[in-house]
């Protein structure tokens, strides 16, 4: 897995957005989806298809980030100097 290299700063913007996602947008999503079911027939429920496409777009914004933070390695910012270019392996 390819190592992530951020700030503490970027670790937990990055974690803030995740909760979010899990917390709030996941439910709503899966109440659009249950309010488009109730609606009836399936095949031509326009309101389902874009529930259904919005669920697939934020799960897989989901497993994103959080293969993004479980390889995160955190760099102290104020420990890098501006003068000089590092490259890490």
């Amino acid at each position: 897995m390819k190592t992530t290299y951020m700030t503490e700063e970027g670790y937990r913007k990055l974690k803030e957005e995740l909760t979010h996602l899990e917390s709030v947008k996941r439910p709503e999503i899966s109440r659009q989806i249950g309010e488009a079911r109730d609606k009836g027939d399936l095949s031509e429920n326009a309101e389902y298809d874009a529930a259904k496409e919005a669920q697939g777009m934020l799960e897989a914004k989901i497993s994103q980030l959080k293969g993004v933070l479980a390889s995160a390695r955190l760099i102290d910012s104020t420990a890098i100097g501006i003068e000089t270019v590092k490259i890490m392996n």
